[in-house]
């Protein structure tokens, strides 16, 4: 028994040197690379994105330096399939679909790689974003083969094609360095011979469950989910905040659902989330930002300009709409909710706003260049005309200095804003946008970030919730972004001011640019920033990253939403100076931090609603009818990338040839020792048995 015990501790301790060995092997043959991917997602008709084969897709490094190292790949390579490594002024439509002809058997990855210094332009959403899925798909709304006359002219639409190979981004250049010095040490000589040698290669998993469409997708995952097992896409879902100026007042008891006809809202909406073609990468800071950003301090003016109170005027409902980026889906939601009297929800204790408690809406869209912008509308109504010139009355005035002059364009040739989910229901519905003529060179993409809209954080540590006088810009420049926030929005609020009280504004208080320059750090750079600290719960423990406004999918991040969620909570809320922290704990009360950490009880309005596409909800719902948002989103397992010293075909061959010929010389040895066994095992006497038994 002693004798099998040692035996045994022999076999376990050589089966965990051996395990270690082999990792220490493969740490020595494969080193990982740091990046994001493209993944799949569908609608109701297609499948777009990439994906890597099960078990990971590997290809030969290859450097594209100019548009002439492609025809090396796409014309009988001598060692496929490769992985081109692409700087973002070569990743075109042109090149990235000659390489999609080439197929998986010369091309199997694909590496954009961070080298800027040639890049002029880079978007991939298409020359009229949501075409199919607004007010109408006629090239009076939006001309795809007409630059002037479509909202990105510089859409290249991959960011909707389907690619049979993984599309990898590394953004760190160090990491960009070790491929190309792997490529130039191991590749890049003597191409000739690539099949007779070693050669640096990648390898990259990101392998996605779905396929086909949407309906597909979602009837294997119901059929799969009903046996217990696991899903392979998930519909695109978030959450919508909104709030308003004015505390509601409750609902009528036994009625919650009668809707109160007297109540009257001006809606003032815009966009929360952005996209981009790789996984957890994108911040949208000309895209969505700009709007959002211009939306948040037209709420805070309008809060501090209007009394707290009030049984005559108008109440202003502010919306962010989340998954606008995939055919309005929020906006679609809020749509169809108000349709059904389900907006708020019953558990809010308010009534149902329904579209006629709606006087008109204002929604703010893409402000690519802030100091140039439109108000567009269907119609030429004279409630357009009246926004107008009260806007230009504010934007020329000599008293605030703006010197802005807002156009107007009254036709179909509408911006691809939330207001087109409205207009779709209803073309009367008084909807007017505002919206700056399109410039960003980078709509949808992984370099529409800090340096596209040209912020630098000022840091100045000052009161930020207070007011200013419009002289009062000493610690920023005129022409900065901080300033230009405060001009648009502070024309806003003092237009719509006037159209709640039916008085001009002659006050000299605008939008604190302060308030702009620390939002815009928060999203931009670090959501561990004082304007977030003052909106959270005191001692609250933020993350150093900026958070990510991609709509997601159930369980996936709504961080974006949170985070406005608190902040709408806190500009708009009203003090409650003499409510204890203790007491502070149910909505509507809620307990923030405040600018200067000490807490503060405030009484809140803001609230989530459901960012899901009706087309989930609707039972036997036609998926190819295009009424409504279908985008879903693949599942995967994990996404990598590692690159290694690929063998030689000669070395691969030989190898397997060695394998097969080892493999049959030990059949054969099994064979001839098993049918000599009396022979070559005599048995043991019985006392020799007994003894190492």
């Amino acid at each position: 028994m002693r004798l099998n015990a040692a035996s045994i501790w022999l076999l376990i301790l050589s089966y965990g040197a051996t395990i270690a060995q082999g990792e220490r092997t493969r740490d020595k043959m494969y080193e990982p690379i740091g990046g994001a991917s493209c993944f799949r997602r569908l609608n109701g008709t297609h499948q777009t994105g990439c994906s890597s084969t099960y078990s990971g897709s590997v290809g030969v490094l290859h450097l594209i330096n100019v548009e002439a190292d492609l025809e090396f790949l796409l014309t009988s390579p001598p060692s496929p399939p490769y992985a081109p490594m692409i700087p973002p002024h070569l990743f075109t439509r042109n090149n990235l679909m000659r390489l999609k002809e080439a197929g998986p058997k010369n091309i199997s990855v694909v590496l954009l790689i961070n080298r800027t210094n040639q890049m002029k332009q880079f978007s991939h959403e298409l020359n009229c974003p949501n075409q199919y899925s607004g007010l109408n798909s006629s090239s009076e709304t939006c001309d795809a083969s007409n630059p002037a006359k479509n909202w990105n002219p510089w859409g290249t639409g991959l960011l909707h094609e389907d690619f049979p190979f993984p599309i990898y981004y590394i953004a760190d250049l160090d990491q960009v360095t070790k491929l190309e010095k792997c490529f130039q040490d191991f590749n890049n000589h003597n191409y000739e011979t690539h099949a007779l040698r070693s050669l640096c290669a990648v390898e990259v998993k990101s392998f996605m469950s779905a396929a086909v469409n949407t309906e597909v997708c979602m009837r294997r995952t119901n059929f799969i989910n009903n046996l217990g097992g696991s899903k392979y896409c998930d519909p695109l879902e978030g959450r919508n905040v909104y709030a308003t100026l004015y505390p509601r007042k409750p609902a009528v008891e036994n009625n919650v659902e009668a809707v109160h006809t007297n109540e009257k809202f001006i809606l003032v909406s815009c966009r929360l989330d952005t996209t981009t073609m790789f996984d957890g990468v994108g911040l949208g800071a000309m895209d969505s930002l700009m709007g959002f950003a211009v939306f948040t301090h037209v709420a805070y003016l309008l809060k501090q300009l209007l009394p707290p109170q009030s049984k005559d005027l108008h109440n202003v409902l502010f919306v962010t709409f989340n998954g606008e980026s995939y055919d309005y889906i929020g906006s679609q939601r809020l749509v169809y909710d108000m349709e059904k009297l389900q907006f708020p929800t019953e558990s809010t204790g308010t009534p149902p706003i329904a579209f006629d408690n709606i006087e008109f809406m204002l929604d703010i869209g893409t402000l690519d260049d802030i100091s140039n912008i439109k108000l567009h509308a269907l119609n030429g109504t004279t409630l357009a005309q009246q926004i107008l010139e009260r806007l230009n009355n504010y934007a020329k005035s000599p008293r605030y200095g703006f010197n802005l002059n807002i156009q107007s364009e009254m036709s179909a040739h509408l911006p691809p804003t939330s207001a087109q989910s409205f207009l779709r229901r209803d073309p009367n519905f008084n909807a007017l946008i505002l919206n700056a003529r399109p410039t960003n060179k980078y709509y949808h993409s992984i370099y529409d970030d800090v340096d596209n809209v040209d912020f630098t954080y000022a840091n100045t540590s000052k009161d930020f919730t207070q007011l200013t006088e419009v002289n009062d810009f000493k610690s920023l420049k005129p022409d900065s972004l901080q300033m230009k926030v405060r001009n648009v929005s502070s024309i806003v609020a003092m237009a719509l001011y006037q159209t709640i009280t039916g008085k001009e504004y002659t006050g000299t208080k605008v939008v604190n640019p302060l308030m702009a320059d620390e939002f815009l750090y928060c999203f931009l750079q670090s959501a561990d920033c004082p304007l977030f600290k003052a909106a959270s719960y005191p001692g609250s423990q933020l993350t150093n990253l900026p958070p990510m406004r991609y709509i997601s999918v159930l369980g996936g991040s709504q961080e974006s939403s949170g985070y406005t969620y608190r902040l709408l909570g806190y500009l708009l809320s009203q003090l409650q100076p003499d409510i204890h922290r203790d007491n502070c704990t149910d909505l509507p009360l809620h307990y923030f931090a405040g600018f200067n950490n000490i807490g503060e009880c405030r009484l809140t309005t803001q609230n989530y609603s459901h960012a899901l596409s009706p087309a989930f909800l609707i039972d036997g719902y036609d998926w190819s009818s295009g009424m409504y948002s279908t985008w879903t989103e693949s599942t995967w397992s994990q996404f990598s990338a590692r690159i290694f010293l690929r063998p030689s075909n000669v070395h691969q061959v030989t190898t397997l040839s060695v394998g097969i010929v080892v493999l049959i010389i030990s059949f054969c040895l099994v064979y001839i020792i098993s049918s000599r066994s009396e022979v070559l095992f005599e048995d043991l006497p019985a006392s020799n048995a007994a003894l190492f038994g």
